[in-house]
């Protein structure tokens, strides 16, 4: 039998709960990445499961990592050509989840999906490692490969064409590369407490705005 963990951590008390979701958001990722920092017990603070939905209604779900947040919701990059992008083309909804285990907490969000502005998801692109922008191009995702090895040989073809030295200049986005952010209609926050009386903070959106718009959202305590 998997041994048994009776959680303990801060939980979430009515005085923290915030009018509008997006102060708790911003906080609880803060406390996330310092953890990180700190102590090392937390990696990948930024990773965020999202859920999306097929033309046929059967749910899928992955990890990516968070490289967008602000009170529009958070965003992730990916290819157009993606599993993830044909089902938002299909049901333009998502959902997605951060959890940190070590801090006993997890923020769930639900929407629609947007596609984020062009020149944002390429600035993104201008903060990536040069290695990780030499990999979208040799990967055409979720398509099948024959091997390990043709992946490394598209890896190395396009290394030659642009260098790490940068003699041939800035590695460009695929023409492929985009990027989507969850609009959110609703978002829970999870905080671990003993005995599984943990605590739950639903936002529903009842009013256009984002994340830290004023009267747009209405908060209710849940039962574990």
């Amino acid at each position: 039998m998997t041994e048994r963990i009776d959680y303990r951590g801060e939980g979430l008390t009515p005085e923290q709960v915030p009018a509008e979701p997006w102060p708790l958001v911003r906080a609880w990722v803060d406390l996330a990445e310092e953890r990180q920092r700190e102590h090392g017990d937390l990696r990948e603070p930024h990773l965020i499961t999202i859920a999306t939905v097929d033309a046929d209604g059967m749910p899928d779900a992955r990890g990516v990592l968070m490289r967008f947040l602000d009170p529009r919701g958070p965003g992730f990059v990916s290819s157009t050509s993606s599993a993830k992008a044909a089902h938002l083309e299909a049901n333009p909804v998502m959902a997605g989840v951060l959890t940190w285990v070590p801090l006993f907490r997890a923020i769930r969000f639900r929407g629609r999906a947007a596609r984020i502005a062009a020149e944002e998801v390429d600035r993104y692109w201008t903060e990536r490692p040069w290695g990780s922008q030499v990999g979208a191009w040799a990967s055409r995702q979720s398509h099948p490969v024959a091997s390990r090895g043709e992946l490394e040989a598209a890896f190395d073809r396009y290394a030659v064409r642009w260098p790490e030295d940068g003699s041939a200049g800035p590695v460009p986005p695929p023409e492929d590369w985009a990027g989507w952010r969850i609009d959110c209609t609703s978002v829970e926050f999870w905080a671990g407490r003993a005995s599984r009386l943990h605590d739950r903070v639903k936002f529903t959106r009842v009013a256009e705005g984002g994340l830290d718009t004023v009267g747009a959202w209405e908060s209710v305590r849940l039962q574990p």
